[in-house]
């Protein structure tokens, strides 16, 4: 599914088949990699079927290709290392500028999800929707999270992890769009307070 998704918007822009192959590969590679857990083709995926109910336009698809393609949970910097490979592929794949830009800066707002347009926003928050899933796929996510920083021992990770739901517990509102507003706001908050409350 996701591969023919990605095939089918690449053809807008280039004829050439082995290179989409190619980059579809490097998708497929990256995303599978014993190193990740939740941030894997199964989380695009979701992103898709969250954006679904609303407009995948070019500029959410590709960003949604290549949001989380550099992970390392060690580094502070994926979501620029992303965004310039994003650009670089784009560019290969003879994207007009403009949108090749605004799929650079939409990745980069995927560290403050602080969004510069309403198109973005909607990326943005469709990220975020696992905070407000149900319980059970709420525990799930944070188990998986915790594999991919299996690196840092607990007292390292419940600081860091604390740090981050705090900072989404104190805005005034999670969800940027109404839509995810009214669809998550209320379980995230509930997800991510008792998650706060349990890391000690």
């Amino acid at each position: 599914m996701l591969k023919k998704r990605f095939r089918t918007l690449c053809q807008h822009y280039t004829y050439d088949k082995q290179l989409i192959a190619k980059l579809w590969q490097e998708i497929l590679d990256e995303h599978s990699k014993p190193t990740r857990a939740y941030h894997t083709l199964t989380h695009l995926e979701q992103i898709f079927q969250e954006l679904e109910a609303l407009e995948v336009t070019p500029l959410l698809a590709f960003a949604t290709f290549y949001h989380d393609i550099v992970y390392d949970a060690s580094a502070n910097d994926n979501e620029k290392n992303s965004a310039l490979l994003a650009q670089k592929r784009l560019t290969e794949l003879n994207v007009p500028t403009q949108l090749n830009q605004k799929v650079f800066q939409l990745i980069i707002e995927t560290k403050t999800h602080q969004a510069s347009s309403t198109e973005n926003e909607r990326f943005l928050d469709a990220d975020l929707a696992i905070l407000g899933s149900n319980r059970e796929s709420y525990l799930h996510y944070t188990q998986q999270v915790r594999k991919e920083y299996a690196l840092y021992d607990d007292a390292t990770y419940f600081k860091g992890r604390k740090k981050v739901l705090k900072l989404f517990l104190e805005k005034e509102k999670i969800y940027q769009t109404q839509y995810f507003h009214e669809k998550y706001e209320k379980q995230a908050r509930v997800n991510m307070l008792i998650e706060y409350n349990s890391l000690t």
